[in-house]
């Protein structure tokens, strides 16, 4: 492959090509809510509250205000830059560039989900809109009474013949933490007292990469090793899993916990905003740099940042 077949245009149609073909396996959308409406430096979101529940008409109406709750996410730019050898343009008969310019829009598409990651890891350390960390033990507005969304699972309850432990547990302890952290989310209400979940039927898990295997057998055996029913499978929620290595960096992985989150909520757990849509600027053929440096440029940037949403809809459950 040589000047003539990879050209300025080539690279940037690759580009885009790649971008949309990794956009279409994304599963941001699960867990956050896009706005794309933003059009300023910050974004103010005010949480007013759920609408009131429907009630016996008796005397006059009764007209419900909201409660007033405020969040601010800030747009952040962010870059990537690809330089070019022009001598490596013209060498290359392997493809090799067109890897590199694959490789670039692979990390701009999991982008989002980085951000997202971000916020779920930091989750017990983070507020949100009520002014509680999102992963907490003592939210409260108006009728909804104190409630947990960072709950402990005892495994060791269950019989000794499916005892792992708290870093490997078994098929049936995880099904039994994915379990308690669904009911639990399905048991809180709203600040006019009502249920917010009780129509929840899909949801996503996510969890590091060592628990993967235990994960993924929860949700897909029917059967569990003593052949009783698997109670999870059996539920008839529609559960996902997502095992992700940016749950566990060097210095506090998450080795005992996973998340467990609602996805077909109109809301969502998380914020998506998107000032500026992602962009690819080049220096090829022809251009000053080419000229002066004898290389080529491929420059993507966008302005975009997440945050946190409704709370309701995640829980953290660490096994004990």
């Amino acid at each position: 492959m040589g000047t003539k077949s990879l050209t300025t245009r080539g690279i940037e149609g690759r580009f885009f090509a790649r971008l949309r073909q990794a956009k279409a396996a994304n599963f941001v959308s699960q867990l956050a809510w896009l706005n794309t409406n933003t059009d300023q430096e910050t974004e103010t979101y005010r949480w007013l509250g759920q609408s009131p529940a429907m009630r016996e008409w008796i005397g006059r109406r009764q007209a419900k205000g909201f409660n007033d709750f405020e969040y601010i996410i800030k747009n952040k730019k962010y870059e990537a830059t690809l330089e070019i050898d022009l001598a490596d343009i013209e060498r290359d008969k392997t493809g090799q560039i067109m890897v590199r310019v694959n490789e670039m829009a692979r990390r701009a598409a999991v982008h989002p989900w980085k951000l997202i990651a971000d916020l779920i890891f930091k989750g017990s350390s983070t507020v949100c809109y009520d002014g509680q960390f999102f992963f907490d033990t003592d939210h409260s507005e108006g009728k909804s009474g104190t409630q947990s969304n960072d709950i402990a699972v005892d495994i060791s309850a269950l019989p000794a013949s499916q005892h792992g432990s708290v870093t490997a547990p078994s098929t049936e302890e995880m099904s039994l933490v994915i379990l308690q952290a669904i009911s639990q989310m399905i048991g809180f209400r709203d600040d006019q007292g009502e249920p917010m979940s009780e129509d929840a039927r899909e949801f996503l898990v996510v969890g590091p990469t060592s628990l993967n295997p235990q994960m993924l057998a929860s949700v897909t055996k029917p059967s569990l090793s003593g052949g009783e029913t698997n109670a999870l499978v059996a539920s008839g929620y529609k559960v996902n899993v997502l095992a992700t290595p940016r749950l566990a960096p060097v210095t506090a992985p998450w080795t005992d916990e996973i998340a467990v989150f609602r996805t077909d909520a109109d809301m969502k757990p998380f914020i998506l905003q998107e000032e500026k849509p992602l962009s690819l600027k080049s220096k090829g053929a022809g251009s000053e740099h080419e000229f002066d440096e004898d290389k080529w440029q491929f420059g993507i940037d966008v302005r975009r940042n997440a945050g946190y949403g409704l709370w309701q809809y995640g829980v953290l459950a660490t096994m004990i």
